[in-house]
C-alpha cells in the first residue's frame, strides 16, 4: 500500500498537528509490525508492549490495565479542570487465517489476522498521541488527552466493560474513535450522527427429547423437525413482537443434530445472532426471544435450555461530537473529504462508552482511489491502503485542538 506525498495535503493547514515524514514512515511500519503478529482478545501481550515501549520513548507514562493487556496514556494539564478527550482504538485480531498471498507483511501467525482493522486503529491512535504530545510542550494543547488503546472488542459482551472497570472514562469529557471501512476512500471518513452500527447478541440453543425410530415419530419428541421450526418460526414470531423499525433479526450460523438417517435424535444444537438497530427494542429482545424459542419448542416437546448472550448495544453518536469530527476533518482536508454514512448491522463495543460519556465514531476510510475491488472486513484478504493512517492522525489531533464540545 502506498504512502501519502507531500503533495496530497492541502497547501497550508489550517492548524498544527499535520505528521512529519519520519513520523508518517515510523507509524507505518508500526503498523505492518502489528498486522504480522496479530494477538487474540485478552492475550495481546506483545502489542501492549509495543505501544507501551513507544509511548515511552517519547517521554509518556502508559499504564497497562488491570486485566493485563491494554493500557491507558494521559497527555496534557490535567489540573487545568478540563474534560478529557479520549481517543479509542481497539487491538484485538480475529481467529482467521490471512490469505493474501503476495503481501511481504501479511500475519505470521497462523490462523491469526488483522482482518478488521484494529492495527490501523492502534496505530492512528498511537500516532496522534506522539503529534499531541509534542504539541503539548508546545504550549499548544487546550485540552487534555488520553489514549484508550482496548482489548478484546471482538470477545463479546466486549474489552470495553473491562477497560470501563479499569477507569478509564475517569475525567473524560467525550470520545471519538474510528473503524476501517473498506467502502470509503483513503484520506475520506464516513460520519452518521445519531446510531452508526448496530446491536449485537448471541444465542446458543440446545433441544432435548428422548429419540427414537423415524418409523415411529408420532410416539416420540421429531427434534429433527422441532429445531427446524425453531430456525424458520422464531424471526417471523419475532419480527410481529417487535416494531418493524427496529430491524431486529434473528440469523442462525450453526445447526446440529444426529448421525444416522432412520434414527431420530435426543439432542440438537443450534447457535445464531440477535441484531438490532434500535437501543429500546434491543432492552426488550431477550425477552421476546427467549419467549418465542420456548414456544416453538414446547408445540414440538421438546425440553429448550437457551443461552442468550447480551452482547453490544448500537454505537449511537452524538450529534455536538460528531459535529466536532466534521469540523476537524474538514479544517484538515475540506469539506468534501467528509460524506455520509448508514447504519452497520454490525456490532461494536465502543458503544459500551457512550452509556457513559457522549462521544462518536468515525468510519476511516481505507480504500485505495480508484481500487474496484472493495475487500470486505473479517474476510482473510483484508488489507488497507497506508494513507489512512494520516487522515486518521491527523483528523484526531484537529479534534484536541478544536473547541467544539465543552
Amino acid at each position: 500500500m502506498s504512502l501519502e506525498s507531500e503533495a496530497d495535503l492541502p497547501a497550508e493547514a489550517p492548524l498544527p498537528g499535520t505528521l512529519p515524514e519520519s513520523l508518517r514512515a515510523e507509524l507505518v511500519a508500526f503498523r505492518r509490525d502489528l498486522h504480522m503478529h496479530p494477538e487474540l482478545g485478552n492475550q495481546e501481550f506483545r502489542t501492549t508492549a509495543a505501544i507501551k515501549a513507544r509511548l515511552e520513548k517519547a517521554g509518556l507514562r502508559p499504564r497497562v490495565l488491570a486485566v493485563g493487556t491494554g493500557l491507558v496514556c494521559d497527555i496534557g494539564d490535567w489540573n487545568s479542570g478540563r474534560p478529557a478527550l479520549a481517543l479509542r482504538a481497539d487491538i484485538d485480531a480475529l481467529p482467521i487465517p490471512d490469505t493474501k498471498s503476495d503481501c511481504p507483511y501479511r500475519s505470521t501467525v497462523p490462523d491469526r489476522a488483522h482482518a478488521c482493522g484494529h492495527d490501523v486503529h492502534t496505530t492512528v491512535v498511537l500516532g496522534a498521541g506522539l503529534v499531541l504530545a509534542d504539541l503539548h510542550r508546545q504550549g499548544l494543547l487546550p485540552r487534555p488527552v488520553r489514549l484508550v488503546f482496548q482489548p478484546a472488542e471482538e470477545v463479546l459482551p466486549g474489552g470495553a466493560a473491562d477497560a470501563i472497570e479499569c477507569g478509564v472514562l475517569e475525567g473524560v469529557g467525550h470520545i471519538i474513535a474510528v473503524h476501517c471501512d473498506p467502502r470509503v476512500d483513503a484520506g475520506r471518513i464516513g460520519l452518521r450522527a445519531g446510531a452508526i452500527t448496530s446491536a449485537c447478541d448471541r444465542l446458543e440453543i440446545s433441544l432435548g427429547g428422548p429419540g427414537g425410530h423415524t418409523a415411529r415419530p408420532h410416539l416420540t419428541t421429531d427434534l429433527v423437525t422441532a429445531a427446524a421450526r425453531v430456525v424458520v418460526d422464531v424471526p417471523a414470531i419475532v419480527a410481529r413482537r417487535i416494531d418493524t423499525r427496529a430491524g431486529l433479526a434473528v440469523t442462525w450460523g450453526r445447526i446440529e443434530s444426529g448421525h444416522a438417517p432412520n434414527v431420530i435424535p435426543q439432542h440438537a444444537e443450534l447457535s445464531g445472532t440477535v441484531r438490532c438497530l434500535d437501543i429500546e427494542a434491543w432492552r426488550q429482545a431477550p425477552d421476546v426471544v427467549v419467549a418465542a424459542i420456548d414456544e416453538v419448542a414446547n408445540l414440538h416437546r421438546a425440553k429448550s435450555e437457551i443461552n442468550y448472550v447480551r452482547g453490544v448495544p448500537p454505537v449511537v453518536n452524538d450529534p455536538a461530537v460528531t459535529d466536532l469530527l466534521r469540523d476537524a476533518m474538514t479544517a484538515r482536508r475540506g469539506a468534501a473529504s467528509v460524506e455520509g454514512t448508514e447504519q452497520s448491522l454490525g456490532g461494536e463495543d465502543f458503544s459500551w462508552y457512550l452509556e457513559h460519556v457522549p462521544g462518536a465514531m468515525a468510519r476511516l476510510g481505507v480504500r485505495t482511489p480508484g481500487e474496484r475491488t472493495v475487500r470486505d472486513l473479517h474476510q482473510g484478504d483484508f488489507d488497507a491502503d497506508e494513507s489512512a493512517i494520516t487522515a486518521g492522525v491527523e483528523l484526531f489531533t484537529a479534534a484536541a485542538l478544536l473547541d467544539g464540545v465543552s
